[in-house]
Order: C-alpha cells, then sequence, then structure tokens
C-alpha cells in the first residue's frame, strides 16, 4: 500500500486506472476537460500492477480502478469523483491542488 500512497503524492492529481477500464477513461478525460494533467498508472501495463491493484483494493475501491488522488489525499473512485463533479467540487478541488489555475 505504501507505493500507491508514494505514487498518488507525486503529482497534484494521479489516476490508477486499467487500459480496458471506460471508467478510467471517463474520469481521465473529465479531469483533462478541467485543464489538468493527471499522472496515470495503468496498472495492466506496468510491473508491479497487480501489487498495486490489490493495494487498492484494501484501500476499499471495488472495482480497483479507476483510483483518483488530488492533492495528496485518496478521492476515491468514479462515483466520488462524479460526485465532487455534480456538486461543482471538482473544480475547486483542482484548484486547491495545484492541478489547475483559474
Amino acid at each position: 500500500m505504501d507505493i500507491v500512497h508514494r505514487l498518488g503524492e507525486e503529482s497534484p492529481v494521479v489516476i490508477f486506472s486499467k487500459s480496458n477500464c471506460c471508467m478510467s477513461h471517463s474520469i481521465e478525460t473529465l479531469i483533462r476537460n478541467f485543464g489538468a494533467n493527471p499522472m496515470v498508472y495503468k496498472l495492466d501495463e506496468i510491473e508491479k500492477g497487480k501489487k498495486m491493484e490489490k493495494a487498492l483494493i484494501e484501500m476499499g475501491c471495488n472495482p480497483s480502478t479507476p483510483a483518483i488522488f488530488i492533492g495528496k489525499e485518496f478521492v476515491g473512485g468514479s462515483d466520488e469523483v462524479m460526485s465532487l463533479n455534480v456538486k461543482g467540487k471538482l473544480k475547486e478541488l483542482l484548484i486547491k491542488a495545484n492541478a489547475i489555475w483559474v
């Protein structure tokens, strides 16, 4: 789990995804549409992907992807990010994390 937290803190926005996960793609697109440039780790394409996926499941991600960190904090999965967006809070969270400047 340490590697997931460490990677989640390396950039203002970090997305753990899989190349075949449509929700991962949707969340990445949503965040990019705000002007952010997230660091994306595709778990099915990296060496320690299985270990990282297990850590995400232990953190409560079910399904394991997408898993999103904003401002060094674990936000959750697609449901949580979509909820933040609907409430109008995603943009302010991205601004606070210095992921976008508006």
